[in-house]
């Protein structure tokens, strides 16, 4: 049978964007134009319904809740039944819940209960979605251009959740977040039709499992049998928590009290999602031999936005810093991928993408809970310092793991059971070469 990766494809299309990556891409970008409006759009729902800034909490926390608990049980489902109908029955789910909360917003006024609800079931959907959905994509990609890919993917998805965040923005004020909350569910409708012509003729049958819990035990075993990469999940389980009660909590209250208000704000945040594109580009002509050494050195800046908050820097010089974090966290997002799809068998990637989610979102709602508290203890100062030092301290770390300093891009098939400088003695690559 003739797999995707063999497929003739248009000579405008580059060797390695075959049928099912394109696929992908396309959808992700539909996904995120849509996503990204719903956001802000949900934010002004719960307000226009007399909410106030906890309510809008609550919703959000009700939206990362179900993504937590349901994160590793969608992962070991990805790798039990073919991922793309999970990826399109969670588009479904994601498409119903959103036309749902549309219709209410648009009927009347919802009830925040009402509101949680249906955003915690786009968060169920999410948590089956992810980790199918980066196991899809790392099995559409082979040979020599995979960073290239992933960095291709990761530009057309970053750029449209830019366009979409500035489009749905506008599409709020002049027709209301109602309108715009359809408008995502259409995007998830088309998004899913798009994942229902994948073709996984390529991908091995799935071997009959043990069950669940034994899939996840498997899953856990391949995080934890691999340095490099259960000492990565732990660095970005510190890393995303400070960053994000940095940004998401102290961000807008330094930017009320010493740059100008909202406005300098969604500038410095803008920079930094330009930085994301800007990455992207970079990661499409650039392939470090030592990805992951080259990655994790990018993890550094992610520390500067806290500390030009602490200082507080000008709008400039924050916009600067913002941007530069960006184009550092995609050279480490491309460079992971890389790894992942390197050196993770296939049958396991959906469970690994699931612990590595896990790792990078548990800790989020505990540290933007303790941001206040903080800030009430030591000082918003003090505080903002304090995510400075943590993630320079769990980064420098991680390049005390030597895989992570020493794994190198493979450019070559490597021949089943003999490991490379980046595999222990014994391990056995299988057969299908994932």
């Amino acid at each position: 049978m003739t797999s995707p990766a063999a497929a003739p494809r248009s000579p405008r299309r580059p060797e390695w964007a075959g049928r099912n990556y394109t696929l992908l891409t396309a959808a992700s970008v539909v996904t995120s134009l849509g996503s990204q409006g719903a956001l802000i759009a949900a934010a002004f729902a719960v307000l226009d319904a007399g909410g106030d800034g906890g309510d809008v909490g609550l919703v959000a926390a009700a939206r990362t809740l179900p993504l937590v608990l349901f994160l590793l049980i969608g992962g070991a489902v990805a790798d039990r039944l073919p991922r793309h109908r999970v990826m399109v029955a969670a588009n479904t789910l994601n498409c119903l819940s959103q036309g749902a909360f549309a219709v209410l917003v648009l009927a009347g006024e919802p009830q925040l209960w009402q509101m949680m609800l249906l955003t915690a079931l786009g968060g169920t959907g999410q948590a089956f979605f992810g980790p199918a959905a980066e196991g899809m994509l790392m099995s559409s990609v082979s040979g020599e251009q995979v960073g290239r890919a992933f960095a291709l993917f990761r530009l057309a998805t970053q750029g449209s959740g830019l366009g979409g965040a500035a489009v749905g923005g506008a599409m709020v004020a002049a027709i209301g977040p109602g309108w715009v909350l359809a408008v995502d569910a259409v995007a998830f409708a088309v998004a899913g039709s798009l994942r229902a012509f994948l073709d996984v003729s390529h991908i091995p049958p799935r071997e009959p499992g043990e069950g669940l819990l034994a899939d996840l035990r498997d899953g856990w075993h391949e995080v934890v049998g691999r340095p490099w990469l259960w000492s990565i999940v732990a660095q970005f389980s510190v890393v995303v928590a400070v960053v994000a009660a940095a940004e998401s909590v102290y961000g807008p209250l330094v930017a009320r009290d010493s740059l100008g208000g909202a406005a300098p704000w969604g500038l410095a945040l803008g920079a930094f999602g330009a930085g994301n594109v800007g990455g992207a580009i970079l990661m499409m002509r650039w392939k470090p031999r030592r990805m992951l050494l080259a990655g994790t050195l990018c993890v550094f800046p992610l520390a500067m936005p806290s500390a030009a908050l602490a200082v507080p820097l000008s709008v400039a010089g924050l916009c600067a810093v913002m941007f530069v974090s960006g184009v550092a966290l995609e050279v480490f997002g491309v460079s992971w991928m890389t790894a992942l799809h390197q050196e993770i068998p296939e049958d396991r990637l959906s469970r690994v993408s699931a612990y590595d989610w896990f790792g990078s979102v548990s800790m989020v709602p505990l540290a933007t809970a303790l941001a206040g508290p903080a800030e009430e203890a030591f000082g918003r100062t003090a505080a903002l310092w304090g995510c400075t030092v943590l993630v320079v301290v769990v980064t420098a770390g991680v390049l005390c793991v030597s895989d992570v300093r020493n794994m190198t891009r493979r450019t070559k098939e490597v021949v089943v059971g003999v490991p490379t400088a980046s595999e222990p003695a014994g391990w056995k690559r299988p057969a299908d070469g994932s």
